[in-house]
């Protein structure tokens, strides 16, 4: 991917990448393969934002609803995570890119989850853009994660700055747009908290394909409108 532009006021962009298992079932092949050209739809986008000079990118890599898929799929799916974390760690690490997780890594079996750790560590130390990877991920645990939290350490009232940095994502600003692939227009427990005020952005581009053409068509569509905060024009 080429570079694009990032239009002003746009710093966190958030994807929810749908659309692998009818992008594979259309070629008559496995969903994990369609899993599989997803991965490198990811790793290119992450070029493009990198080089594009966008701060922070967050995608969602695995739901709390996924585990409830065939143990074949979701194996699937954390066999291809090892490969691209561990594939591509050195090449983040060579660009400045910062890697967070965000969900219940308690969910990974001991080996998935140190992966998951090193690669966090080792990429920890970047001051680029901060790549944010959603995995067993569900906003609604989330926020109930961030209020037990808090309850923990004895608080009686609860303020909106308080449980913003009880969650996952503590530190890392809202995101500005929110993308979805494939299709479908619903926002499937993905960052509730945090997109309160995001800009949604809905296309029929199935992740496999999705490429710099559909990514400059969302940014120009962010780009296009008014951010009121309920205010007046």
């Amino acid at each position: 991917m080429g570079k694009v532009i990032i239009p002003e006021g746009l710093k966190h962009v958030a994807v929810i990448m749908d659309g692998n298992g009818r992008w594979a079932k259309k070629r008559l092949m496995p969903r994990t393969f369609g899993h599989s050209e997803g991965g490198e739809a990811f790793v290119k986008l992450v070029d493009t934002c990198n080089e594009s000079g966008l701060e922070y990118l967050t995608v969602y890599a695995l739901s709390t609803e996924n585990w409830n898929r065939s143990a074949d799929e979701v194996g699937g799916l954390i066999k291809i995570m090892h490969a691209y974390i561990e594939k591509y760690s050195p090449m983040l690490k060579k660009k400045n890119i910062r890697l967070k997780l965000f969900g219940d890594l308690s969910r990974f079996d001991d080996k998935s989850r140190e992966v998951l750790l090193k690669s966090e560590e080792f990429l920890g130390s970047n001051t680029g853009m901060t790549l944010g990877i959603c995995v067993s991920y569900g906003g609604r645990d989330e926020i109930v994660y961030a209020v037990n939290k808090l309850l923990a350490q004895g608080k009686k009232e609860i303020t909106k700055e308080d449980l913003s940095s009880c969650l996952y994502t503590s530190g890392v600003p809202d995101p500005d747009l929110v993308i979805r692939t494939g299709g479908e227009k619903r926002v499937s427990n993905f960052l509730l908290w945090q997109s309160a005020y995001a800009e949604y952005y809905f296309t029929d581009v199935l992740w496999p394909d999705f490429d710099d053409k559909a990514f400059s068509d969302a940014l120009e569509s962010f780009a296009s409108r008014k951010r009121r905060y309920g205010k007046e024009n």
